[in-house]
C-alpha cells in the first residue's frame, strides 16, 4: 500500500528549528495573572489570619489577666490600694494619773521637752548663747561652751524640761535651739510613795509598785483609726472619725493617806538614823476590809530619777523579804490555843527560866525566870517558856493545821507586785520533830513577809476575818463616783470573836505594864506586843549579833480597827530593842492616825480622868 506522500514528506525534513509554532492559549496570560493575584490573595489572608490570632491570643491573654486581677486577686490589691492609700493611726493616751484617799495627786503624765543645740545654726557665739542658757538650766557657762565646741549638730541639752521652763527659752528666741515635746511620768511627792507607786521607765511602762501591777487600770484603751493620705503621703485630719482623741477623765485612787505616809517615814528615819539600822518599815492598816492606810519602807528611792536608785530598792521587802517574827507571833498562838479550848484566859504557868525539849534547852531572851504567871503576863514579858507550854497543850497536827489555815507558808495575795510565799516546814517534819511546835510557839523556825504579819494582827482586831491588805481602791471619775475597783478574795472567818476581843485586851496590858509602855497615849486603849528577834541567815542559823526590832499595835482596844506596824532590821547597840526602837515609831503614828481617822478617846480613860 503506498504511503500518503505529505506525511512522509513532513516527516522526513521536520527540523525543530523550523517547527511551526504552537498557538498560544487564550488564557495564558490571564491565567498567570489571575494566579499571581490568588497567590497575592492567599498571602494576605494568610498574614490577616495571623495577626487575627495574634490579636485573639492576646485578647485572651488580656482577658485572663484582666479575670486575674479583677476575681482572683481583686480584693487582696484593693486591700493594698487601700493600704496604700490609708494610714493606721494609734493616738497617744497618757496614762490614768493616780491619787491618794484625799484625792492628792501622786502620779501624771505631764508634757516634758528635749532640748537639742544646733551651734552650726547660731547666729551668735557659743560664749553668749551659753551665757544666757545657763541660768535657765542650771549649767555652768564654762561647760555649756564646751558642749556646743564637740559637735556642730543635735546635741542634748536637757533631756526633760517641764513645760514651766519653754516659754523662758523661747522668749530668748535663739537660733540653732530645737524643742522635741514628748510625755513623762511625773511624781509630785517624790520619793513619799515610791514603794508603793513604783515607776514607769523610758518605754512607758509600769517597773513597780502599783505601776507594774496595775498596768490594765492604768494604761487608757485606744482604738486605732485609719486615716486617708493626700498625694504626698500627708495624713488628711479632716477625714478622722468625730471624738476619737476623746479620753476619760478616770484616775486609780489609792487608799494611802499621804500625810500619813509623811508622818511614818519621819518616824522612822529618826529611829533609823539614832540607831544606824540597816532598813525599816511602817504599815497601817484598816482591819475592816485591808485598806492600808500607810506603808512605808526605807531606804527608798525617787521615781523621778529610777535610773540614779539601785535596783533592790524597786521590789517592796514588806511583800518581797521574808523574816522571823519572833514575839509579835505569840498573840496568834494565844488565840490558836484559846479556840481550841486547851487553854482559858485565866490560866497560870510557871516560867522559871528554861525548858527542855527533845535534846533542846529553851531560854527565855533575857536568860531571865517570871514565876507563876498568867498568860497575859506571859505576852507582857514575853515569856518564851510560857509560851512553849501553852503550845505543848495541842496535838501538832491540830496546830500546824491552824498554822496553814492562817496562811503560812502562803501568799497574802495582795495588789503589790513581787510578793513571795511564807515558808513552814512540811506537815511530816513539823510533826516527827517536838522543836518545831515548841520553836514557832514563840515566833521562830518558819519565816513570812511583813505584811503577812500584818493581815494575821488583823484577824484579831476586827473579830476573827483574815481580810487581804491592799493599797487600791479602784477606778474613780472627776465627781468622785467609782467606775472599777478590784475584785478581792472574801474574808475568812478564823477566830471568833470572842477569842479575839480576849487576846487584845491581853495584848493591852503589854502596853499599859509590860515592854510596849513606849506606845502608851493618855486616853486611848492600845494593845501591842513587842518582838526581837533574832536575824536568820540565808544559809541556815541566826547572823550573830543581829536582830529584827518589830511592834505592832491594836487600836481602840474597845473597839479593834486599825493595825500598826512598824520594823527595824540591824538596829546598832544593846538598847536596841522592840520596845525602844519600834513601839516609839508606833507611837509617833497613832498620834497622827488619831486625828486623822478621827478615833475617840476611851470611855473608861474618860471615866477614869
Amino acid at each position: 500500500m503506498r504511503k500518503s506522500p505529505s506525511k512522509t514528506k513532513f516527516a522526513k525534513f521536520r527540523n525543530p528549528a523550523f517547527t511551526r509554532p504552537q498557538k498560544r492559549s487564550k488564557t495564558g496570560f490571564l491565567g498567570k495573572l489571575t494566579s499571581n493575584i490568588q497567590r497575592q490573595t492567599s498571602s494576605t489572608k494568610s498574614r490577616l489570619f495571623l495577626v487575627w490570632s495574634a490579636l485573639m491570643i492576646a485578647g485572651l491573654g488580656l482577658s485572663i489577666n484582666l479575670y486575674n486581677l479583677q476575681i482572683i486577686r481583686g480584693a487582696k490589691l484593693t486591700e493594698q490600694a487601700r493600704n496604700q492609700q490609708m494610714v493606721n493611726l494609734r493616738p497617744f493616751m497618757p496614762r490614768r494619773p493616780v491619787i491618794d484617799r484625799n484625792n492628792n495627786l501622786l502620779a501624771i503624765d505631764r508634757p516634758v521637752y528635749t532640748l537639742y543645740a544646733h551651734p552650726k545654726l547660731f547666729d551668735k557665739s557659743n560664749e553668749e548663747i551659753a551665757a544666757e542658757l545657763s541660768p535657765i538650766l542650771g549649767k555652768d557657762t564654762a561647760d555649756l561652751v564646751k558642749t556646743f565646741e564637740s559637735k556642730k549638730s543635735g546635741i542634748v541639752l536637757a533631756p526633760a524640761i517641764p513645760e514651766e521652763i519653754i516659754d523662758r527659752i523661747t522668749s530668748l528666741r535663739l537660733n540653732g535651739l530645737e524643742l522635741i515635746q514628748k510625755y513623762s511620768r511625773f511624781y509630785p511627792s517624790d520619793d513619799l510613795v515610791a514603794d508603793v507607786l513604783g515607776y514607769v521607765n523610758i518605754d512607758r511602762r509600769g517597773q513597780a509598785g502599783v505601776e507594774y501591777s496595775q498596768e490594765k487600770l492604768l494604761e487608757r484603751s485606744v482604738q486605732t483609726v485609719r486615716l486617708s493620705r493626700a498625694g504626698n503621703g500627708a495624713i488628711m485630719p479632716d477625714r478622722a472619725p468625730e471624738g476619737f482623741l476623746h479620753f476619760d477623765d478616770l484616775r486609780l485612787q489609792l487608799t494611802i493617806d499621804s500625810r500619813l505616809q509623811r508622818i511614818a517615814r519621819t518616824a522612822l528615819k529618826q529611829k533609823m538614823d539614832e540607831f544606824k539600822a540597816k532598813r525599816g518599815a511602817v504599815i497601817v492598816m484598816d482591819a475592816l476590809d485591808g485598806s492600808l492606810l500607810a506603808l512605808v519602807s526605807q531606804p527608798t528611792y525617787n521615781p523621778n530619777e529610777y535610773a540614779k536608785a539601785n535596783i533592790s530598792l524597786f521590789k517592796n521587802w514588806t511583800v518581797a523579804d521574808l523574816y522571823e517574827p519572833g514575839s509579835t507571833f505569840k498573840p496568834l498562838n494565844v488565840a490558836i490555843a484559846l479556840e481550841n479550848g486547851v487553854i482559858k484566859a485565866d490560866d497560870m504557868f510557871n516560867d522559871s527560866g528554861s525548858i527542855h525539849v527533845a535534846n533542846y534547852t529553851i531560854k527565855n531572851a533575857m536568860n531571865n525566870a517570871n514565876g507563876r504567871i498568867s498568860i497575859a503576863q506571859i505576852l507582857q514579858y514575853s515569856s518564851n517558856i510560857g509560851m512553849v507550854q501553852i503550845i505543848q497543850r495541842l496535838k501538832p497536827a491540830i496546830y500546824y493545821n491552824w498554822l496553814e489555815r492562817l496562811g503560812l507558808g502562803q501568799k497574802v495575795d495582795t495588789d503589790l507586785p513581787f510578793e513571795v510565799g511564807g515558808r513552814l516546814k512540811s506537815q511530816e517534819e513539823f510533826i516527827a520533830s517536838p522543836i518545831e511546835p515548841a520553836t514557832t510557839s514563840f515566833g521562830q523556825g518558819f519565816s513570812m513577809t511583813p505584811i503577812q504579819l500584818v493581815q494575821m494582827h488583823g484577824a484579831l482586831a476586827n473579830g476573827g476575818k483574815l481580810v487581804t491588805p491592799h493599797v487600791v481602791r479602784g477606778l474613780i471619775d472627776s465627781k468622785g463616783q467609782m467606775h472599777d475597783s478590784p475584785t478581792r478574795t472574801v474574808p475568812r472567818q478564823i477566830f471568833s470573836t470572842a477569842t479575839t476581843q480576849k487576846v487584845v485586851e491581853m495584848m493591852e496590858t503589854v502596853v499599859t505594864q509590860g515592854s510596849g509602855k513606849a506606845a502608851q497615849i493618855p486616853g486611848y486603849r492600845i494593845a501591842g506586843k513587842t518582838g526581837t528577834a533574832q536575824k536568820a541567815s540565808p544559809s541556815g542559823g541566826y547572823i550573830k549579833g543581829a536582830r529584827m526590832t518589830s511592834f505592832v499595835a491594836i487600836l481602840p482596844v474597845e473597839s479593834p480597827r486599825y493595825v500598826v506596824f512598824a520594823v527595824v532590821d540591824e538596829p546598832k547597840g544593846e538598847s536596841a530593842y522592840g520596845s525602844t526602837v519600834a513601839a516609839p515609831i508606833v507611837k509617833s503614828v497613832i498620834e497622827a492616825l488619831i486625828p486623822l481617822e478621827e478615833i475617840p478617846p476611851s470611855k473608861a480613860m474618860e471615866a477614869g480622868k
